[in-house]
């Protein structure tokens, strides 16, 4: 899809994991691509030459056609760079343990084709990168998906490029270690004020027309995180464990074969399940167990 120096390059399922949309960016002299996904490995001799590669974050979806272009600098955030410099560094931004990190370590390289950028350049907040003939690519530090996540605001188009802030009904994804629900609130508030003329998903989505269509997506996407909350309120009437939560699911549902979401519901709900204990909405009545509130049921 074009919107003027931008082409949304919609992936295979509509961009359905592990499929995604990447977003090329061509300026009069530099031109870069955002977010190679496994679509692009089988597009790599449809596309014109690339001068530099964007990531907005670090996860194997995102950055599954780096290793088509070896000769040109990648960036991401300072925050997610670790995961580019090596697959450890990788693996610690999902926090899995034990067998479960090896078998995904293993799905990283093998089926999204990673490869070690141990010279990766790292950006910080509010990085501007100009393409030439006044083609600009603004970066919005965008965490809670990941620590460095980032939207990316393409002038003089008016595209903000959302990455995995991906206004889908699954709702936000905080459940790796570096994800954090309280940033991913800040971040929804954040992007609520930026305006633009369109507005662009890694996944799903594609691209949405105009402001008032995509409040009305992105006020749908930031109501999973409610529901989630008051479900889980809903299910402390009585007491329960975090491993009771996990077993629920409020994230994934029940039938959903997903090989990580355990540790999924287990990250996600423990931060729900932490922050209702703050704010003294939940109780923990003995080691492990806790209960809603009289009241906040």
């Amino acid at each position: 899809m074009d919107l003027g120096h931008t082409t949304v390059i919609i992936g295979e399922r509509g961009g359905r994991y592990p499929f995604g949309n990447s977003v090329l960016v061509s300026g009069t002299e530099r031109r870069v691509l955002i977010d190679p996904s496994l679509s692009i490995v089988a597009r790599r001799g449809e596309l014109p030459p690339i001068d530099f590669v964007l990531n907005s974050h670090c996860h194997e979806d995102h950055l599954a056609g780096n290793h088509l272009f070896p000769e040109v600098p990648w960036y991401v955030h300072e925050r997610d760079r670790p995961g580019f410099v090596s697959i450890e560094g990788m693996m610690e931004i999902y926090g899995f343990e034990d067998a479960m990190r090896a078998a995904f370590e293993h799905t990283v390289v093998q089926e999204f084709h990673y490869v070690a950028r141990p010279d990766a350049s790292g950006f910080d907040r509010d990085a501007v990168f100009d393409l030439g003939g006044g083609v600009r690519v603004r970066a919005l530090h965008t965490p809670g998906h990941t620590r460095g996540h980032c939207c990316f605001f393409v002038e003089p188009d008016e595209v903000l490029y959302l990455g995995d802030i991906d206004l889908s009904s699954f709702g936000p994804y905080y459940g790796d270690a570096w994800s954090s629900l309280e940033d991913f609130e800040r971040s929804i508030a954040l992007i609520r004020d930026v305006d633009a003329r369109w507005y662009a998903t890694f996944h799903h989505v594609g691209v949405v027309d105009g402001r008032a269509a995509f409040l009305t997506r992105l006020d749908k996407f930031a109501a999973v995180i409610r529901s989630r909350e008051e479900r889980l309120l809903a299910f402390l009437r009585v007491p329960r464990s975090l491993e009771d939560i996990v077993a629920h699911r409020f994230v994934y549902r029940p039938q959903d074969a997903v090989p990580w979401a355990d540790a999924c519901e287990r990250r996600s709900m423990g931060q729900h399940l932490e922050r209702l204990v703050r704010e003294g909405r939940v109780r923990e009545i003995e080691a492990g167990r806790f209960l809603a509130a009289v009241g906040c049921e």
